[in-house]
């Protein structure tokens, strides 16, 4: 059993970090790590809010706090389809064109950018270490280095990170200067964690989100303000996670892989989507927005 739980690191290893970056993420995504690179992906997103700016542009949209399940979808789906089907693909073409849209209706700086992709590449990676059934190898962790620097690319984002431990200074030197207390951020935090309780039970609302919170790390509990929970519950909640590591380790390799559009928490899109129609479509008068009356958008392409 030990010897093929380890096979697909095996195969991994046998691939080009760099030359098969997509193929290594998407095995690393949808085969070795599923579950635990989709918390960690949300956690990046979340941490995001800390920042000023990107916390109350989030907020004026509503977005995440009017429309939060719709929101979370559409971000999900729209990176799942590169990721599934690839950077040269008709719908992963489709989906940076629509992210693409939606950037450049608002003025986002590139700073802010960078440090958004740089949460992809750094949390999936300092979760799975401490929580997934075993640590990334050098080999995925180059390759994800290498897949979101093509995905930035396709952003026209700007002096992008070339090593993983690049992408880790930039975002720990970012939250540092960055990270600070703002009203619309934590409207922005408090929605995303009231989505997150609302997968489950009503019951098990607060019980969620002291989970939740005890899964923070402590500069980003202050920036938000939130009371950080005591070391017991810290101990309890991470150690749980720890567990469910453990279990998986025991259990056979995955062999159909699982992308986000197969998860439980997908929940506004019944009978199905189209890649075209996902994302935000930004109202005349919001900060930033330069789209006409008309609501005009001007289509980036994506190749």
């Amino acid at each position: 059993m030990a010897s093929k739980r380890y096979e697909r690191l095996a195969e991994i290893r046998r691939l080009d970090p760099v030359g098969d970056a997509t193929e290594i993420y998407r095995l690393m995504v949808a085969h070795e790590f599923p579950w635990d690179v989709t918390r960690a992906l949300e956690l990046a997103l979340y941490r995001t809010y800390a920042v000023p700016s990107i916390g109350r542009l989030l907020a004026e949209t509503a977005e995440l706090t009017g429309r939060s399940q719709k929101r979370y979808d559409d971000t999900a789906l729209l990176l799942d389809s590169v990721l599934e089907f690839g950077f040269g693909s008709e719908e992963g073409k489709g989906a940076i064109r629509r992210i693409n849209q939606m950037h450049r209706s608002y003025e986002i700086g590139n700073d802010d950018m960078r440090y958004v992709l740089s949460t992809f590449v750094v949390t999936p990676k300092r979760w799975i270490d401490a929580y997934g059934w075993r640590r990334l190898s050098r080999h995925e962790t180059v390759a994800t280095v290498t897949y979101y620097r093509m995905l930035g690319r396709h952003m026209g984002i700007k002096d992008i990170p070339g090593t993983y431990e690049e992408f880790e200074d930039c975002l720990d030197s970012y939250e540092k200067e960055h990270f600070g207390w703002d009203a619309r951020s934590r409207e922005v935090s408090d929605a995303t964690i009231a989505l997150m309780a609302s997968w489950y039970p009503a019951p098990l609302a607060p019980l969620l989100r002291t989970g939740v919170l005890a899964l923070l790390d402590d500069h980003l509990l202050r920036a938000f303000r939130y009371e950080a929970p005591s070391p017991l519950v810290r101990t309890v909640v991470r150690g749980a996670v720890r567990l469910r590591g453990r279990a998986v380790r025991l259990m056979p390799p995955r062999r159909a892989p699982h992308f986000a559009r197969q998860n439980r928490e997908i929940k506004g899109y019944p009978d199905g989507y189209r890649i075209e129609e996902l994302g935000t479509r930004p109202q005349p008068g919001l900060r930033g927005c330069p789209l006409s009356a008309a609501g005009r958008e001007t289509a980036a392409p994506a190749d």
